[in-house]
């Protein structure tokens, strides 16, 4: 988030709490400038990534290379992110080893790569139940339409079952990430 916005947005909330926005506001705003965490290096990638692995308990999505964590990003998931998918609308992310086959830059979010749910295990339960198994999983970035608003999707578990990421993570993943990369999903 930028500097104007964070101080638009601690004043605004200072205001709302009958706070004065200067003197010891003006402290609090400047003290709030100097503690914001900088941006890390991240490890360059010198080959290309071998697979992807998710962790839903943990909400992060990792890009490995042989066996060496290059990325780690912060994700959101479906509306009922607890268990496998079992159909379409359950608002759940599969659980298991997929394949990242094919991608489209002209999602209605920022960017996209298709997970490839369901596998022949997930269609028989689906089929089983009577249900459709769903499908179009895919790992993204926020809504187009996101605009001033991105900030609200962190932390939030908002998508139909995809993986989501922010626009800065979806353009990383897009360009280390070849089509055919393994992906595991685990609880």
């Amino acid at each position: 988030m930028g500097t104007f916005l964070l101080r638009t947005l601690l004043a605004a909330l200072l205001s709302s709490l009958l706070i004065p926005a200067s003197g010891a506001a003006e402290d609090l705003l400047a003290r709030a400038d100097t503690r914001m965490p900088h941006p890390q290096t991240q490890p360059q990638a010198d080959g290309s990534i071998t697979r992807v692995l998710v962790r839903k308990s943990e909400r992060r999505l990792f890009l490995i290379q042989e066996d060496s964590i290059l990325r780690s990003y912060r994700i959101s998931l479906g509306d009922n992110p607890e268990g496998h998918k079992l159909y379409e609308g359950d608002e759940r992310t599969p659980e298991g080893d997929y394949t990242l086959d094919w991608r489209n830059p002209g999602s209605d979010f920022y960017k996209s790569i298709h997970v490839s749910y369901p596998n022949e295990q997930d269609i028989d339960k689906a089929r089983a139940w009577g249900l459709d198994p769903g499908g179009s999983i895919m790992i993204h970035g926020l809504p187009n339409e996101a605009g001033d608003l991105a900030f609200a999707f962190n932390g939030l578990d908002w998508t139909d079952g995809c993986i989501a990421v922010t626009n800065e993570a979806m353009e990383e993943i897009w360009n280390l990430v070849p089509d055919g990369t393994p992906i595991s999903i685990l609880p």
